[in-house]
């Protein structure tokens, strides 16, 4: 019975959809200015694994991820670069994608982008005005009227009066409340813009994703997720339009994930203290990433380190070393081992559990490995089997195990000098045997010799 840490009531709950076996989740994706850095990396991975459990679990699952192409900082990058803000925004995307497919991202059902759904955000803000949520003060721009929503803060449980404190109307505003907040922004100089009701101008952050989550799936939904940062205001703001919109309740389970850390702080391009995605694939296996990355439940932190980078490439050497050398065969056997891992992963995705459990299977595999070579195979396959849930585990160990070694040794070479020790041990010529591990230790080659035979891989 799959469980859900539910950040709109402070609780798991049990997983039960709106519509039987079907499940519908949306995810807030990236603003697509820059590249994706590893906080970006975190989400889309979280929801990644989130998709393989549920489809895993027999769940028919659709999933939505949106693409924000159009706001401040997209238009401030364009007009840096001396582009057209779409010219911008479809380098960006490719870039997203390219991300995904090296750390083995499964693509989403649908990418909705803002761009593409402004007469639906016509409509919904026509709604709110109509039914007295929003306002227009004549100068092209519509606000919500927080004041009038009696729900507002249920998700950040943060109160109104509260939120006023300090709170302050720009010069430039026409606001009625200084927590008002924009729907439509009325053009500026040099401005993309869309005709609309109000004039020309183009939708705030937060309409957006109200209008492509309900045109995509439906007026309510199971799921919504997203980074913790956004709990509020911009889930709290989705919140309000929505249902007030409607009249429904928008979602009903809320999903956010913990945050990367660099040094205790939020890494984010704001802060400026962000490696990139492909800035980190360039000095580690995208397994290694990914494996940082799903290895922490995905509600907490993680601190990003040189240290914790080696700590994963380390774990995923050692699931790799016990693949090695057995035949891929179909899973079979350790059935208390997907027993726990199922527990695991059904109290709210538990991964760090998860991930304790394929280490005992490890452990069993190298237990059983030379008096039950069939038994440890199909232990494998299962090992692999629940890899794939975590979105590893899918190579050829060799080809992990050596992953770099292009450029750094030649390996040919390497078989050669191999095969040579090889000979001289059979001949208890062990003087030549011992140089040339030291030949091979020189030039970055770790040897592990079983059972007559010799793999190696690069030294870390």
């Amino acid at each position: 019975m799959l469980t859900i840490y539910n950040t709109l009531s402070k609780t798991k709950e049990v997983f039960k959809p709106l519509d039987g076996n079907k499940v519908r989740m949306y995810v807030c994706g990236m603003t697509v200015y820059d590249y994706c850095h590893l906080g970006h990396g975190r989400s889309m991975v979280a929801f990644d694994l989130v998709t393989r459990w549920l489809r895993k679990s027999g769940y028919e699952l659709t999933y939505v991820r949106n693409i924000t192409d159009i706001d401040d900082k997209i238009i401030n990058r364009a007009n840096e670069n001396g582009e057209s803000f779409d010219a911008l925004t479809a380098r960006m995307i490719d870039a997203m994608h390219e991300d995904e497919r090296r750390l083995s991202i499964l693509p989403p059902d649908l990418e909705p982008r803002a761009t593409d759904h402004i007469p639906g955000m016509h409509a919904m803000i026509q709604t709110l005005i109509d039914k007295g949520y929003a306002y227009a003060p004549g100068n092209g721009d519509v606000y919500y009227r927080v004041g009038k929503f009696v729900g507002y803060g249920k998700l950040s449980r943060k109160k109104i009066e509260d939120l006023r404190i300090g709170a302050r109307i720009e010069v430039d505003e026409a606001k009625q409340d200084p927590l008002d907040f924009v729907l439509w922004k009325g053009v500026k100089p040099g401005e993309p813009s869309w005709e609309s009701p109000w004039g020309p101008g183009r939708p705030g952050w937060h309409i957006e994703c109200s209008v492509m989550s309900t045109c995509c799936l439906g007026e309510s939904f199971d799921i919504h997720g997203g980074g913790s940062d956004l709990e509020f205001p911009h889930h709290e703001n989705e919140i309000a339009q929505s249902e007030a919109a409607t009249g429904k309740q928008y979602a009903n389970a809320w999903m956010h994930c913990g945050m990367i850390r660099i040094n205790g702080e939020k890494m984010s391009k704001s802060l400026n203290n962000f490696f990139t995605i492909r800035d980190v694939l360039d000095k580690y296996h995208p397994e290694v990433v990914r494996y940082l990355l799903v290895a922490s439940h995905y509600r907490s932190a993680i601190n990003y380190s040189e240290d914790s980078l080696r700590d994963a490439k380390g774990a995923l050497e050692r699931f790799y070393h016990a693949l090695r050398g057995l035949p891929r065969v179909e899973a079979k056997g350790g059935e208390a081992f997907v027993e726990r891992f199922t527990v695991a992963m059904n109290d709210d995705f538990g991964t760090p559990e998860a991930c304790a459990v394929l280490f005992d299977l490890v452990r069993e595999i190298n237990r059983l490995r030379d008096s039950d070579p069939e038994a440890a195979a199909g232990l494998a396959g299962r090992l692999r089997e629940l890899g794939d849930v975590l979105g590893v585990l899918q190579l050829e160990a060799d080809d992990f195990l050596r992953a770099g070694a292009e450029g750094k040794v030649d390996a040919a070479e390497v078989e050669a000098l191999i095969q040579a020790r090889l000979q001289a041990r059979t001949n208890k010529n062990w003087a030549e045997s011992d140089r040339i591990r030291d030949q091979l230790t020189a030039m970055g080659v770790v040897l592990e010799d079983s059972k007559g035979t010799t793999t190696w891989r690069l030294a870390d």
